[in-house]
């Protein structure tokens, strides 16, 4: 009987995995720019996220919880806390690069945040305006080497309404504010009118009470009675206290600025300034609260006075050439119409036009009568005849005796009384011997 012997099969080859397509390496390249500039642009973003990884891991391993993001071991927490840290510095330094002046904003933040903050004032007196913490350092002791002028004269203003006066003024928009400076209207509280005294000076002499001064010109104290707040203040010159009483453009210089002023020339706007007529003293804080408004913006606290200030404006900016914007006009015109006979007033700074005294009307002629005709000319008259000559006197000498008792001898022939018988010799001589 036949042994059957067992056939085992051969086994089967094995499968081999198909082969990845790896990819080329110039894609890699364009991968990893991308990949960093989208890490570069959001590098804020995601500073931000690996800051909260940091603090969450930080947290999970000191309270050793699981915190919202689940970390299933310590190790993981560590992991991810050491991964964030790294993310959060590079991000962060990416930032500084790119963002540099959001990273000098957000220092600045900090050390400000580091600053102690400054308590608010609770003093009873008006809070002093920032912007002018040293204003009795700011009058200049330069002379003016200027002209004082006024853009219009006197007749602008004088013996006019502020009504009338603003019915003269140019309505319209306001100009930009480009290359406005304070410098535009020369140092601060010249001496413009040259009497000696910066111009601060004089408005407090002029407008406070009770002043006293330290030589001719610098006021020490004095008692405001404040136009824009009907209240009494009183001056004291010196560090915290200069600030309580402050000098007021009535229309503000930034004001002027964009209604006119860029139009003037450095002597008018250095005039505009100082200008009596646009100055006031006035409470500090509601100079301060003023800006640079105008009627349409700004009034004073105080309504009695607000026809006096509205007149004022008008007549400053007729003085200087500078119009109104509508809302301006309106808001002044509201006002004055409870107060229509509300003058205007005149800068001293300002032109009188000098009234020339008329030419006498020429006298009448008078009437000249015509000469006579001349008399018909007279026959002149015939000569006068000579009177005959008066006949001769018969003189007769009876002798010489006679003769020489007359005083005529002796006697020559031809005169009277000659006769031969004086003349015996004959020789025409009578009575010569």
């Amino acid at each position: 009987m036949a042994t059957t012997a067992s056939f085992t099969p051969p086994p089967a080859p094995a499968l081999e995995p198909p082969k990845q397509k790896r990819l080329p390496v110039w894609l890699w390249v364009i991968i990893g720019i991308v990949a960093l500039g989208v890490l570069v642009f959001l590098a804020p973003i995601i500073a931000l996220i690996a800051l909260t990884v940091l603090i969450t891991g930080i947290v999970a391993l000191s309270k050793n919880t699981r915190t919202w993001l689940r970390f299933r071991t310590p190790k993981v927490a560590m992991t991810a806390t050491a991964i964030s840290a790294v993310v959060f510095f590079a991000a962060g330094l990416m930032t500084t690069v790119v963002y540099p002046s959001a990273a000098a904003s957000g220092r600045e933040a900090q050390q400000a945040a580091a600053l102690p903050t400054a308590e608010p004032s609770v003093a009873a007196q008006p809070t002093p305006t920032p912007t002018a913490p040293s204003v009795d350092e700011e009058a200049t002791q330069e002379p003016f080497t200027g002209e004082v002028k006024t853009a219009a004269g006197a007749g602008a203003t004088a013996d006019q309404t502020a009504l009338a006066v603003l019915a003269t003024l140019e309505v319209k928009g306001r100009a930009p504010k480009t290359g406005y400076d304070r410098d535009q209207f020369g140092q601060r509280w010249l001496d413009v009118d040259r009497n000696g005294c910066d111009t601060r000076n004089d408005i407090l002499a002029r407008d406070l009470t009770d002043e006293t001064l330290s030589g001719p010109c610098k006021v020490l104290t004095g008692v405001l009675v404040d136009p824009y707040t009907a209240t009494t203040i009183n001056f004291v010159r010196g560090q915290g206290t200069s600030e309580l009483v402050q000098i007021d453009h009535v229309v503000a210089l930034s004001d002027a600025w964009q209604k006119g002023a860029q139009q003037l020339t450095a002597n008018q706007r250095a005039s505009f300034a100082n200008d009596p007529l646009n100055l006031l003293a006035v409470d500090g804080s509601a100079n301060a609260q003023k800006g640079d408004g105008d009627a349409a913006t700004w009034l004073p606290k105080n309504k009695a006075y607000r026809c006096a200030y509205v007149a004022r404006q008008v007549s400053v900016k007729a003085t200087y050439g500078l119009w109104v914007t509508q809302a301006e006009h309106d808001a002044i015109a509201n006002i004055l119409s409870a107060c229509p006979d509300e003058k205007a007033v005149t800068s001293t700074y300002a032109t009188v036009p000098v009234e020339t005294a008329p030419e006498p009307a020429p006298a009448p002629a008078t009437p000249v009568n015509p000469a006579p005709a001349p008399a018909p000319a007279q026959p002149a008259p015939a000569p006068a005849q000579p009177a005959p000559a008066p006949a001769p006197v018969e003189v007769y000498y009876k002798n010489c005796d006679a003769a020489r008792a007359a005083g005529a001898a002796p006697i020559q022939q031809g005169q009277p009384g000659y006769g031969k018988h004086l003349d015996r010799d004959g020789d025409g001589i009578g009575c010569d011997t």
